[in-house]
């Protein structure tokens, strides 16, 4: 471990916040489709500090809302409601002159180095680029400036006359660094900036960013999916889900005791490189909930493993529940997207395909086990109600029936350690069991 490492880990970042973020949400309007009318909820109420000289990570599935987030903190993105505060200047009110002068203490590094790039312009003239708008002193420093900042990232003086496609894609990651830096930011926000390149070249990278922080005194939010990445760069984590996240901390302590559900289904599909290694792995039922229509709980209440079920159905069978959680995800969809263009068609040419439907979903979800009275009622009814072409009302069946604390209240940031880690779970509650101790779990999936 570095010596940054060392003091980045042992401070977690110092003094006040650079960056504080409150109530952030990022919603985007469609108007009337067939998709529906609601918003996309990409970033859907975070808050979060970040302090100076600190590397902030942020990880999640894909779709969770990750890239939207850090562009929305840089303003490329306009904030549906909440409050960015730099340096304690909400920056989400600033417009024209105010907000392209606020823009030189920022910088972004873009995931793909290949797309980001004008493939029209020499590496010196996209470098060169943020200098140019902001008028940055004569053209000669200009092009002065250029030339260091391609010493700094490792590229050589007769890069400067060079296209994008005679670079590598390492080498292309460096001119969007050294582009990101032309204007000495102190906030970088850097968007997987090493997910598209060869592990070789990530860790150069990865040396590169950690060089320049220790010499330029930056500050990073680092987007990522790939968690070993996070753990060897990054000072703190937030674990980000469906717009919203879900736990955050220090990230050795994170890594070594994750306390909330997600977390710890997500740390678990971490590669082990001991074949022999007897891990336990969480394999998440389906994929997220559409971001048009979230769970009013807990976002992750559709897929968690240990969600909490409501009273009277502890002792069903955990085959069965699995079973009913499905059929509500289906219902769900279903509710969301109405009748389909192809049953309208066969409607009208008098065939009963959704009889037929309904028949073959019940064999395929239920055919296979025996349904207690208490499960049996309400998803006899379900069914009826799809039938009749209502699944609006099917799902009202099931959310009556089946719908527990987790799906019926948003989760409070309960912290779980005495150094300020929070977490989003019911499960945290004095009256539940702790999310850590109900899963049997190999403890070494999280130590080196």
């Amino acid at each position: 471990m570095s010596g940054h490492e060392q003091s980045a880990r042992a401070t977690g970042g110092t003094g006040e916040p650079l960056v504080e973020v409150r109530g952030l949400r990022k919603y985007y309007e469609t108007g009337p489709s067939v998709l529906g009318g609601e918003p996309v909820k990409a970033v859907d109420g975070v808050s979060f500090d970040i302090r100076p000289g600190e590397t902030f990570g942020l990880v999640g599935e894909s779709g969770c809302g990750k890239t939207t987030l850090g562009r929305t903190l840089l303003q490329l993105e306009t904030v549906t409601d909440g409050v960015v505060r730099f340096d304690g200047r909400d920056v989400t009110e600033l417009s024209g002159a105010e907000q392209k002068d606020w823009r030189r203490n920022v910088g972004m590094v873009f995931q793909d180095p290949e797309s980001s790039l004008n493939e029209r312009m020499t590496v010196g003239e996209i470098v060169r680029e943020p200098l140019d708008v902001h008028d940055w002193e004569t053209a000669r420093d200009r092009r002065r400036r250029v030339r260091e900042l391609l010493d700094t990232v490792g590229l050589q003086p007769e890069h400067y006359h060079r296209y994008p496609h005679q670079f590598s894609g390492g080498q292309r990651q460096r001119i969007g660094i050294a582009r990101a830096l032309a204007l000495n930011p102190e906030f970088v926000v850097l968007d997987e900036p090493v997910s598209a390149l060869d592990v070789s070249v990530q860790a150069q990278v990865l040396n590169l960013l950690e060089d320049l922080q220790d010499e330029y005194g930056l500050t990073y939010m680092f987007i990522a999916h790939d968690l070993s990445v996070v753990r060897h760069i990054c000072d703190r984590v937030a674990v980000m889900y469906l717009g919203n996240v879900l736990e955050l901390g220090r990230t050795a302590e994170l890594f070594e005791d994750p306390a909330n559900p997600y977390t710890i289904s997500l740390l678990s599909a971490v590669p082990e490189p001991d074949p022999t290694s007897a891990i336990d792995r969480i394999t998440l039922r389906g994929t997220p909930p559409n971001p048009r229509d979230p769970p009013k709980g807990c976002p992750f209440s559709t897929r968690c493993p240990m969600k909490i079920r409501p009273d009277g159905f502890q002792d069903v069978d955990d085959d069965v529940w699995q079973q009913v959680e499905v059929f509500r995800e289906v219902v769900r969809e279903r509710s969301r997207l109405g009748r389909s263009l192809s049953d309208r068609v066969a409607g009208l040419l008098g065939r009963d395909t959704v009889r037929a439907d309904v028949a073959e979903l019940r064999a395929d979800l239920f055919g296979d086990v025996s349904l207690p009275p208490s499960v049996a009622g309400p998803v006899d009814d379900a069914m009826d109600h799809l039938e009749a072409n209502d699944p609006g009302a099917a799902r009202d069946v099931l959310a009556g029936a089946f719908d527990g604390d987790c799906d019926a209240e948003p989760p409070d940031p309960y912290e779980v350690s005495p150094t300020g880690r929070t977490s989003r779970c019911h499960l945290h509650r004095e009256d539940e069991t702790d999310p850590r101790s109900s899963v049997e779990w190999e403890r070494s999936v999280f130590t080196d």
